[in-house]
């Protein structure tokens, strides 16, 4: 569950970039996060990243209070989060196998296990048989697919992901967004921030519109909350 309650980040040149946010967001939910740029989208994710502390308020992600979360606690809190970013972040010299291994092996994964499981979370994501590619190999919704396929890598319970489809071509788009819609069905909290109206009025889903750091709309599948 994530839970914000009138939160506020104001940065040192006094610029408000969220003005008191109120937002819940139940597990397994789906949601889009939409707005125009500078509408305070980046700052609310950069928030549940724990990149940044709100000025003032509460932000609960589960168990965790942002508000007072130490900096060591950091990288633990963020072993359930899953992160899908538009330029993709793939490492250029590593295979696809070896890209999403990364992200296990860092919070110190048995290698027997990684050997199992990037097999498996590929084959989920379509690209059971890029194991060896490079990602200089692949097209562009390919590498955006090795993306998430590394998000999943930890089996993290939140997934957000920040304009995953602002790179690749509409048809590709498509393809990252049932993906997406795929790994929600298993459980999995999916958040989408984007600006690309045509995908947010195609999928149905709850849709958060945030303008001028507040939320000024919450719809589900077309109806007002």
């Amino acid at each position: 569950m994530i839970e914000l309650q009138n939160v506020k980040k104001i940065y040192p040149n006094k610029t408000v970039a969220l003005g008191g946010v109120t937002l819940r967001i139940e597990d397994g939910e789906f949601v889009f996060v939409v707005g125009h740029s500078g509408a305070g989208k980046t700052t609310l994710m950069r928030l549940l990243l724990r990149e940044e502390k709100p000025t003032s308020g509460k932000l609960m992600v589960n168990e965790f209070d942002l508000t007072k979360l130490p900096n060591y606690k950091v990288a633990h809190y963020r072993r359930q989060l899953g992160v899908v970013f538009q330029d993709f972040r793939l490492f250029p010299n590593k295979t696809v196998y070896e890209n999403v291994a990364f992200a296990m092996h860092v919070v110190g994964t048995p290698t027997s296990k990684i050997r199992k499981r990037v097999p498996a979370i590929l084959n989920t994501v379509g690209l059971g048989d890029k194991l060896k590619c490079y990602p200089n190999e692949l097209s562009g919704g390919e590498q955006q697919r090795v993306a998430l396929a590394r998000a999943l890598a930890n089996n993290p319970k939140i997934i957000i992901a920040d304009e995953p489809t602002g790179n690749i071509d509409p048809e590709m788009s498509i393809e990252i967004m049932n993906l997406l819609l795929k790994i929600n069905r298993l459980g999995k909290t999916v958040i989408v921030v984007t600006h690309e109206k045509s995908l947010v009025d195609y999928y149905q889903q709850r849709v958060v519109t945030i303008e001028h750091g507040r939320v000024v709309e919450d719809k589900v599948g077309g109806m007002f909350e």
